[in-house]
């Protein structure tokens, strides 16, 4: 035993002491995060389970951050250990990584005040995008002081460890014990990794508690692996002549037909409440308005009085949810009326263009196809993506500085884009064509800032005023286009891109995808609510319906006005997990060929376990696996006109 004793004694000296740190860090981070989330949502009894899984992922990950530790120790001239050069790269260079660690500890615990979770491919996402997320971090946060405590902080890291870094500077170690490193180096991050995976964190009854025993290192690498997930690989399949059978029982005819030009296309049959067709549509996906939001869903804290206006005066959809948890899962409902495909959003992928988007259809039909949004549009792919469908862009780029009131990182004031939108249609002559307008809107977004002023809430009024600046922007945008030729025969359709959070116990909590949705057109609609169950994916075949277009067959989802909509359903999704709601369950199919279902209660939108429904399984692994191979295979693009 004494020569391997020996053989490992080098590794104690330096690793073992920057292991404690590190273990310290993340454990410190786990602590913190659920003292924050509280013992209401995690209750003490996963307490144990949660540190034990949790100290699994950090041993993992220290292991592998100390492997360039160990090389660099084996082939570490002895001689060079004396040098005072040498001894003081070292301090520093300890100072700088446990300032890094405890930067990442400091972001992780951003990251969960937005979204609840560990880092994962959102944060990947915002890796790409640096100039937004830290100008937003920069007009959320005292950077400056964040920065100087972390640095202070690791400063007292370095001298409460400073004797044992000092003896590991004097160490001479000989060549066996430099092979023995060398080797260990490359063995255990090979060995533990092997046997770490991202899916032994879950918690079945409590999603709160699966993301803390994660380590945020660990889930961003995993979220790396998995943003592209083959759905035939990953989930549940059928044979695809069984999807299709299936499908069509469902009234979903998932065929594109060639769409005749406007001047020969024979209108379909309006089966809308509307008195007639409306000519021109103006689609605003609203940032994070989550249903719990409005009085007219049920809230008490007057934060929309406008928009419950609006809603009491047009079509309020009770029970309309969200496909995802990102803008872009919004953005690809709205416009393609697919469900969400696992991994990466089709905003983001490649092959993207001229599909059978709402646009790209109505712009064979005559209509002049508009995209504005307040930001830069290069984020997450937007201008890409509906350049390559046949819509015009129009982004923070084009907004005169004059018409400015206000800005932030992610955009311009709301009511700045809505001015200007006014403009734009007032210089380009409006009347001239039917437009169909998409508009996305910035101002319900950290930093939580907009024009002093406009409401009872100064700026930076967190969430609510967030929330309550938005109401009046949407609702200033509606009362100037009053005053518009082209309002009359307009339809304004108000629904969010997804919910403001998607914390729960479950990982795929209904409420949570519960969002806010507005058809408005005073001369064409009467008041009314839309009780039955409806997805974000049903609004561009609903909008087709209403304008008696063509093109609806080649999308997954349905009108509300149409026969289909008797089947109420709903489709709900994260990056990995597909969520189908129907009949009150929730049937989740997710990596690894799993499937799970849920009761869903119909008043609170809690979820309790249940067997499986063969038949809403099948009708889930339909729906998902043959949206996700129309994407792949191209047949999501559009026919040419005849």
């Amino acid at each position: 035993m004494k020569p391997l004793k020996t053989l490992l004694r080098p590794i104690p000296l330096l690793c073992l002491t920057l292991a404690a740190v590190l273990l310290t860090i993340f454990a410190l981070t786990r602590i913190g995060l659920l003292v924050y989330t509280g013992m209401d949502v995690v209750p003490p009894q996963l307490w144990p389970s949660l540190f034990i899984k949790g100290l699994w992922f950090d041993l993992a990950v220290t292991v592998c951050l100390l492997a360039p530790v160990l090389l660099y120790e084996a082939i570490l001239p002895n001689r060079w250990r004396q040098y005072k050069w040498h001894s003081m790269l070292r301090w520093l260079w300890l100072w700088f990584s446990v300032s890094l660690l405890l930067f990442g500890a400091v972001s992780e615990a951003t990251f969960w005040l937005e979204f609840t979770t560990r880092f994962n491919f959102i944060a990947l996402d915002y890796l790409i995008y640096t100039t937004e997320v830290i100008g937003n971090i920069r007009e959320s946060y005292p950077v400056g002081w964040i920065l100087a405590g972390i640095g202070l902080v690791a400063a007292l890291v370095v001298w409460r460890v400073a004797a044992q870094i000092r003896r590991a500077n004097q160490a001479e170690y000989s060549k066996k014990q430099r092979w023995s490193m060398g080797l260990a180096a490359f063995v255990l991050p090979t060995l533990l990794l092997s046997f770490a995976n991202i899916d032994q964190m879950e918690f079945k009854q409590n999603a709160y508690a699966t993301e803390l025993a994660g380590n945020g290192l660990f889930t961003i690498t995993a979220a790396a692996r998995r943003m592209e997930l083959d759905y035939d690989k990953f989930y549940r399949t059928m044979p695809q002549d069984t999807a299709n059978t299936t499908l069509k029982k469902l009234g979903v005819k998932n065929k594109l037909m060639p769409v005749a030009s406007a001047s020969s296309a024979n209108p379909k049959t309006n089966s809308s409440p509307f008195s007639k067709p409306p000519r021109n549509v103006i689609l605003i996906s609203v940032e994070s308005l989550s249903a719990s939001f409005m009085g007219a869903y049920g809230a008490t804290d007057g934060l929309t009085p406008r928009l419950d206006k609006i809603a009491n005066e047009g079509m309020k959809f009770e029970q309309l949810f969200a496909t995802g948890t990102r803008t872009v899962r919004g953005l690809d409902a709205l416009s393609l009326g697919t469900p969400p495909i696992p991994g990466q959003a089709i905003v983001h992928r490649p092959n993207n263009d001229h599909l059978a988007t709402i646009g790209e259809l109505l712009k064979q039909q005559g209509f002049s196809t508009f995209f504005f949004y307040g930001g830069y549009g290069y984020f997450d792919n937007m201008n890409g993506y509906f350049a390559a469908n046949d819509y015009q862009i129009i982004d923070r780029t084009d907004i005169p500085k004059s018409s400015i009131m206000f800005e932030n990182v992610w955009g311009v004031a709301d009511e700045a884009l809505f001015n200007h939108v006014l403009t734009h249609f007032d210089a380009k002559g409006a009347t001239d064509k039917p437009f169909f307008a998409h508009i996305m809107t910035t101002s319900n977004h950290r930093p939580y800032t907009y024009p002093n002023g406009r409401i009872d809430i100064p700026s930076p009024g967190g969430r609510n005023g967030a929330v309550k600046y938005t109401d009046y922007a949407i609702d200033k945008f509606i009362q100037d286009a009053k005053t518009k030729p082209w309002f009359a025969d307009t339809l304004f359709v108000i629904v969010a891109d997804h919910c403001a959070s998607v914390a729960g116990k479950t990982r795929l909590p209904v409420e949570k995808y519960h969002i806010a949705a507005i058809f408005y057109a005073p001369e064409l609609l009467k008041p009314m609510v839309y009780k039955p169950i409806i997805s974000q994916m049903d609004i561009p075949p609903t909008i087709l319906d209403i304008l008696g277009k063509q093109g609806s067959e080649g999308f997954f989802g349905h009108s509300a006005f149409s026969p289909e909509a008797s089947q109420e359903r709903a489709f709900i999704s994260n990056y990995q997990q597909l969520g189908y709601l129907k009949n009150g369950v929730l049937t989740v199919l997710s990596p690894k060929q799993k499937v799970e279902s849920f009761r869903v209660d119909p008043a609170t939108y809690e979820s309790t376990p249940m067997e499986n429904n063969p038949e809403l399984v099948n009708e889930a692994i339909a729906y998902y696996q043959t949206g996700s191979k129309a994407f792949k295979t191209g047949a999501l693009k559009i026919s040419a006109p005849q």
